[in-house]
């Protein structure tokens, strides 16, 4: 056992858990976690409930759930509060998102329409192809934006009878946007807040008003915020964990997962083709080219850091990696993410990979953002801050420690997240190196 460094509080009381959004990926977890903690169905996805970790020596393994090595917040003891522009509770929007059968729609009836969302932040020059009917007023300023968020979250914690909450940001893409000076400090946001500045998007307000009143926050969207220099310097100042970006869930965990296997065979790539064609909401949003832009950069950048061109320049340097979304109506949130991988081999012969992912794309989330917001709870009980990067397996675009590279390696991520929650547990650290396990016959006489 390892000296205990760090000795999470108990899970005690309601959490709340607060969504930006409440589309199909929101009122696809909410639908799910009454479903399964009323027996109806399985928590699939989730690491959190179905994972197992092993500790100790592969001659005398002991394999233990999660959620028994470290004190994560039982599923009883969740609440769901949502913002969302739409005015729709939770069971007509998970209707209109048309991602749950009949059966499992009213099934969960009672939980969804439970769920009455709060006038959201919403800039029409920021999300263009949403018609907003709850929004907060835009004649109001954003530090009045801000601090109606805030309120909500005062008030939603005390309706939901809530000791501690948790935001996971699930709302649409925004159009791309650089950080600017206003992100340069704190003290550069907030003034920028007080003076109104156009450069402050709804992400960032929302993410402020979280952090401010001490809610650990998760950036599921390409949204730039806590990125920032002003973002982490809040995280720090609030002693609050901050997680993101980009919710890694079809296409991209796929190239997390085969970019490290050609790179760990040495096998060349010429080009990576991708395309995504899907119909729901947020294939409407990405219609929109500069919002298509933020998705874009968080899905381009995976393979760069995965071969490290720099590194393998006869195998990687002048690769071509090209990545389309399409929006098409007809296929709903069924999205198709299809893949074209040219690689060569041994005596530079050329070989190709197709990948064709039929998936549904807010099955493939909503246990992402489930298991984010208990392990970011976990992290707040365990008095972390700042930038969780044992979390970067649920992102396309990780936050990485300052000065470090971000990790996109899918199991090197996984690995680091397993080795996190041994930690927390007081549990020895696993290396996989392995060389004890054979003493004195590994050595030649």
């Amino acid at each position: 056992m390892t000296d205990r460094k760090v000795n999470p509080e108990p899970a005690d009381g309601k959490l709340l858990v607060l969504l930006q959004g409440l589309g199909a990926v929101s009122t696809t977890v909410i639908a799910g976690v009454d479903l399964w903690r009323r027996g109806l169905s399985k928590p699939v996805g989730s690491l959190v409930e179905m994972g197992t970790i092993r500790l100790g020596r592969r001659d005398n393994p002991e394999f233990r759930p999660i959620r028994d090595l470290v004190p994560l917040t039982p599923s009883d003891d969740i609440e769901f509060a949502a913002w969302y522009i739409i005015a729709a509770n939770g069971y007509d929007s998970a209707k209109n998102a048309g991602v749950l059968t009949p059966e499992h729609l009213e099934a969960a009836g009672d939980a969804l329409r439970k769920v009455e969302p709060m006038k959201g932040a919403h800039n029409p020059d920021t999300v263009r192809r949403l018609d907003a009917t709850n929004a907060l007023d835009t004649s109001l300023s954003k530090r009045a934006q801000a601090d109606a968020l805030r309120q909500n979250i005062k008030d939603a914690m005390a309706k939901a009878g809530a000791t501690r909450a948790v935001s996971v940001m699930i709302m649409s893409t925004e159009v791309y946007q650089e950080p600017c000076e206003i992100h340069e400090s704190l003290e550069a946001f907030e003034s920028a807040l007080d003076a109104d500045h156009a450069a402050i998007t709804p992400t960032q307000l929302y993410a402020y008003a979280c952090l401010r009143e001490g809610v650990p926050f998760a950036n599921g969207t390409p949204n730039m915020a806590l990125q920032t220099p002003a973002f982490q310097e809040l995280a720090k100042e609030t002693n609050m964990p901050i997680a993101g970006r980009d919710l890694k869930t079809g296409q991209t965990m796929m190239k997390t997962a085969l970019g490290p296997a050609f790179k760990a065979r040495m096998l060349g790539v010429e080009g990576w083709f991708s395309t995504n064609i899907l119909g729901n909401r947020d294939g409407e949003v990405l219609d929109d080219p500069d919002a298509f832009k933020s998705k874009e950069k968080t899905k381009g950048g995976v393979l760069d850091s995965i071969f490290q061109p720099e590194l393998y320049p006869d195998l990687y340097e002048n690769y071509y990696h090209k990545v389309r979304i399409n929006y098409y109506p007809p296929r709903g949130d069924e999205k198709e993410g299809w893949d074209n991988i040219d690689i060569f081999g041994w005596l530079g012969y050329k070989m190709q990979i197709k990948v064709d992912f039929l998936c549904r794309d807010s099955i493939l989330a909503a246990p992402i953002v489930y298991d984010l917001a208990l392990f970011m709870d976990l992290a707040r009980r365990s008095k972390w801050r700042g930038t969780q990067e044992w979390l970067s397996f649920y992102f396309k675009e990780p936050m990485a420690a300052p000065g470090a590279y971000a990790q996109h390696d899918l199991f090197k991520q996984l690995e680091k997240l397993q080795n996190t929650l041994r930690y927390l547990g007081g549990e020895e650290l696993i290396n996989h190196l392995g060389l004890d396990y054979f003493g004195s016959d590994l050595y030649a006489d």
